[in-house]
C-alpha cells in the first residue's frame, strides 16, 4: 500500500474539502447539493477513515425522504443563493414532499443498501445489528416505493420518468429515445437555427467545465422541459403515465436494484424482520423478467421503453451492469466478460468507457458518452468478483487506481489517454480510489 500513499492523502484531503459536515458535495462550484448516489458512494469510502461520518452521510439522506417512500436523488442547500436550483423543482407541488426540506421531485439509482451493508462489514455483529436497525425502515421503504409506484406492468422491473434518475444522466439509450420521442417544435427549431448556443449563458455546469466535455446544450433543454411538465403534474405518477411516451425501464437502474434487493433481504435476516409477502413475490418476480431485457440476437442486455414494450438497442456501459446485478448465468456473464474485452467495444487503454468504441455516441471526453467513471468501474469490478473473473477485476482495479495516481480525483477520464475531465476535487472519484486501494491490500 505504501505505493498508494500519496493517492489516499489526496483522495482523503479531498473528501474533507468537500465535507458538509453532514454531508459531502460532490464538488466545488459546479455541484452544491447532496445527491442520493453520491453520497453512498462517498460513504463506502469514508467508512475506511470515520465509520461514524460514514454512517451520518448515509442518514442525512433520510431527512430528504417522502411520505410515500421516494428517496429524492437531490437535497438542496437550504442558503438563499440556490433558491432558484430548487424553484425550478418545486417538490412541495407534492402531498408526499418534506415539509422542511427542499428536495428534487425524482430518484435516483438504488445504491443505498449496497452502502449500508459496507458500511456493515466494518462493524461489529453487535453495531452491524443497531446500524442495520436505524436504517431498515428507511431502506425497507423505499424499495417498496419502488415497486407500488415505478413497476406499472407489474413484471417487477421498475421505470424511470428522467435520465436524470438512471444516474448516467446523457446516456445514448436515453438520448435516443428523447429523440424519437421528445422532439417539440422548439427543439427542431433551435436544432436548425443553432440558437441553443445561448444557453451556455444560464448553465452552471458549462462556465466550470468545458462544454465539450460536458451533454449538448439542445439536450438540456429538453432534460429541463422534461422536469418541469414532471413538476406541472405535481409528480403523480398516474398523471404522468396518462401522457409520457419518455418512460423506460432503465437497464443499469434495474440491475443495481436487483443488487439492493438482495442486500435488503440480508440486512433483514440479520435483525430478525421478515419482509412483507408482497415485496418478497416482487423481487422473485423481477429475476424472472430481467431475462426480457436480453435481445438473443445481439446477445446483449437492454433497457426497454414501456410504452413500446420494445428494447432500446442502443449500447452503453448498461450492457455491462447485469454483472454487478449478480442473477444472471454463469454463461451469460461469459459473454459480458468477452464484450468487456472485445477491442471494438470495452477493451480502452484505460476501461471501462461508458459508451462503446463502436457506438455512433462515442465521445471519450463528453459526460456519460465515453468518458471511463470510478463508480461504474467500481459496480463492475464488484460484480466481475462475485462470478469468479477476478482477473479481470484487478485489471480494471489497478488501472482505476493508475488514472487517480496520475491526475487527481476529477468526475471522469478519457478511456484511451486517460486525461482528467469534468470536475476537480470529486468526492465519489476520491471516496470510490479509497476503496479500491484498501481492497487490494485485505
Amino acid at each position: 500500500m505504501s505505493e498508494n500513499t500519496d493517492v489516499l492523502d489526496q483522495a482523503k484531503a479531498v473528501l474533507k474539502r468537500n465535507d458538509q459536515k453532514s454531508f459531502t458535495i460532490p464538488a466545488e462550484g459546479l455541484y452544491p447539493h447532496q445527491w442520493l448516489w453520491d453520497s453512498c458512494f462517498i460513504a463506502i469510502g469514508l467508512r475506511h477513515i470515520d465509520i461514524d461520518r460514514a454512517q451520518t452521510e448515509l442518514k442525512s439522506l433520510i431527512r430528504g425522504q417522502w411520505s410515500n417512500g421516494m428517496l429524492p436523488h437531490m437535497i438542496f442547500d437550504s442558503s438563499h443563493w440556490y433558491n432558484q436550483d430548487s424553484s425550478i423543482w418545486r417538490s412541495h407541488l407534492s402531498l408526499y414532499a418534506p415539509d422542511d426540506v427542499n428536495t428534487s421531485g425524482i430518484t435516483q439509482p438504488p445504491v443505498l443498501a449496497e452502502a449500508v451493508v459496507k458500511i456493515g462489514e466494518q462493524l461489529s455483529l453487535a453495531e452491524r445489528r443497531t446500524w442495520y436497525q436505524q436504517m431498515y425502515p428507511s431502506l425497507l421503504a423505499y424499495h417498496q416505493w419502488l415497486f407500488h409506484e415505478r413497476d406499472p406492468k407489474g413484471d417487477g422491473l421498475v421505470i424511470q420518468l428522467h435520465p436524470y434518475e438512471t444516474g448516467l444522466d446523457s446516456t445514448p439509450p436515453w438520448i435516443d429515445q428523447l429523440n424519437k420521442h421528445y422532439m417539440p417544435w422548439w427543439a427542431s427549431l433551435l436544432k436548425a437555427t443553432k440558437l441553443d448556443t445561448v444557453v451556455n449563458l444560464f448553465r452552471r455546469d458549462t462556465r466550470t467545465v468545458p462544454p465539450g466535455q460536458r451533454m449538448d446544450n439542445l439536450h438540456a433543454l429538453l432534460y429541463y422541459d422534461v422536469i418541469r411538465k414532471l413538476r406541472d403534474r405535481h409528480y403523480d405518477i398516474d398523471k404522468i403515465l396518462a401522457k409520457s411516451d419518455f418512460v423506460i425501464a432503465d437497464l443499469t437502474f434495474n440491475s443495481i436494484f436487483i443488487r439492493a434487493n438482495q442486500h435488503l433481504m440480508d440486512i433483514a435476516k440479520l435483525i430478525h424482520r421478515d419482509l412483507p409477502e408482497t415485496l418478497t413475490a416482487k423481487i422473485k418476480l423481477s429475476h424472472n423478467s430481467f431475462e426480457e431485457l436480453w435481445d438473443a440476437y445481439s446477445s446483449q442486455y437492454y433497457s426497454r421503453n414501456l410504452p413500446t414494450n420494445k428494447l432500446i438497442k442502443e449500447p452503453s456501459i448498461a450492457a455491462l451492469m447485469p454483472l454487478y446485478a449478480g442473477n444472471i448465468t454463469k454463461e451469460r456473464a461469459k459473454q459480458l466478460v468477452a464484450d468487456l474485452g472485445d477491442e471494438k467495444q470495452f477493451a480502452t487503454k484505460y476501461p471501462v468507457p461508458s459508451v462503446p468504441l463502436n457506438s455512433k455516441y462515442f465521445d471519450p471526453q463528453r459526460y456519460w458518452q465515453g468518458p471511463l467513471w470510478l463508480n461504474t468501474n467500481w459496480l463492475i469490478i464488484d460484480g466481475l468478483k462475485r462470478y469468479g473473473y477476478d482477473k479481470h477485476a484487478a485489471i480494471i482495479q489497478q488501472k482505476s487506481i493508475d488514472v487517480v495516481a496520475r491526475h487527481s480525483s476529477y468526475e471522469y477520464f478519457n478511456p484511451q489517454d486517460s486525461s482528467p475531465a469534468g470536475a476537480k476535487n470529486f468526492s465519489w472519484t476520491a471516496a470510490l480510489v479509497i476503496d479500491l486501494i484498501l481492497d487490494k491490500t485485505k
